[in-house]
């Protein structure tokens, strides 16, 4: 893990100071960004965001789903939890905590943002830190590299209707026409661009090569994007900094109860470690760069939406290296 990845909370933590002080000193500066939309998109995020997603497509790789025959359940496990629970767990937490055991300290409108934030994180499993996490615990990475092809493709189908039923179930209005633009913005086309860049580029030497020369564009697009949208919320924070203590805490049981579930099939269903470590960790991570983008584009950069999805970036990396721990803690009780 390099030093970017390792302490990515720290700078989207100093990206959260950043932008809310050029929120407060500056605000004809953010509020220009703000204005620069077309259809519902802002252009300067979106170029941002496909900075973080482009080089995590360049590595999806379909011809490695072959290699799934070896060990399909694994990959069914990933999949269950991904597309069958994690989406639904994380709307029930969000509901409950923010009409219920919140709705005292939150206005019902501000809630049902947060609701529609943590529903975009929670139906989009993770596609590039997971290999960081799969390194961690000593996975099989061509398996979690299959684990996040399979997952990426049924994005491409499966991300849209799950976040429209989600938040239709929590009456919150969908724009349809905005979402289907946001899905082929920021997960269609980028994975074609990322196909496109592995034909051209030819060997597995030269691919690797081009991600490791592009990976810190994905950085710097989300650092950028924290700045962002936290100069658009300064103000909020700075009246209410406990939103997001109580953003984070369905973000952390939502965390370790996938993970558990996750981990506790790949052992019950006797997974090999390599493998189990993997696909328990990448259902309890988050794409969170697709949620950002969505969550702008949905209902815009100053919106409690977009403020949810970036507390469950600062969140996602102390949580992750926790349990990446625990998982190496107890190696030995699993299958080699």
């Amino acid at each position: 893990m390099g030093v970017f990845e390792r302490y990515l909370s720290v700078w989207v933590a100093a990206a959260m100071v950043l932008g809310i002080a050029l929120g407060n000193l500056a605000p004809p500066v953010v509020n220009a960004i703000a204005a620069a939309e077309v259809a519902s998109v802002n252009l300067v995020v979106a170029v941002l965001i496909w900075a973080m997603v482009y080089p995590m497509m360049v590595g999806v790789d379909p011809g490695s789903l072959g290699q799934v025959a070896r060990q399909p359940r694994g990959l069914l496990i990933t999949l269950a939890v991904n597309w069958l629970i994690k989406p639904f767990t994380m709307a029930a937490l969000a509901v409950l905590f923010f009409e219920v055991v919140f709705a005292r300290w939150i206005a019902p409108a501000d809630a049902q943002q947060y609701i529609a934030g943590l529903i975009l994180l929670g139906a989009a499993p993770c596609t590039a830190m997971v290999f960081v996490w799969s390194h961690l615990t000593q996975g099989d990475e061509n398996y979690t590299l299959v684990q996040v092809t399979v997952n990426d493709l049924i994005m491409v189908v499966a991300f849209a209707p799950i976040v429209a039923f989600l938040l239709g179930v929590t009456d919150i209005a969908v724009p349809w026409e905005t979402l289907l633009l946001s899905v082929l913005l920021f997960i269609a086309l980028p994975l074609v661009a990322g196909l496109l860049t592995r034909r051209m580029l030819g060997t597995p030497e030269a691919i690797a090569a081009f991600q490791g020369r592009i990976k810190p564009f994905s950085i710097v697009g989300l650092i950028a994007t924290v700045v962002i949208l936290f100069g658009l919320q300064g103000q909020v924070i700075l009246d209410r900094p406990t939103v997001i203590v109580l953003i984070a805490v369905p973000i952390l049981l939502q965390s370790v109860g996938v993970f558990a579930l996750a981990y506790a099939a790949a052992f019950a269903l006797k997974v090999p470690h390599r493998i189990a470590a993997p696909c328990a960790l990448i259902g309890t991570s988050n794409f969170f760069e697709l949620a950002v983008a969505v969550a702008i584009s949905l209902f815009g950069l100053n919106s409690g939406a977009a403020l949810a999805t970036v507390v469950g970036v600062l969140v996602e990396v102390p949580v992750m290296l926790t349990l990446v721990a625990f998982a190496n803690r107890t190696r030995a009780r699993f299958a080699a």
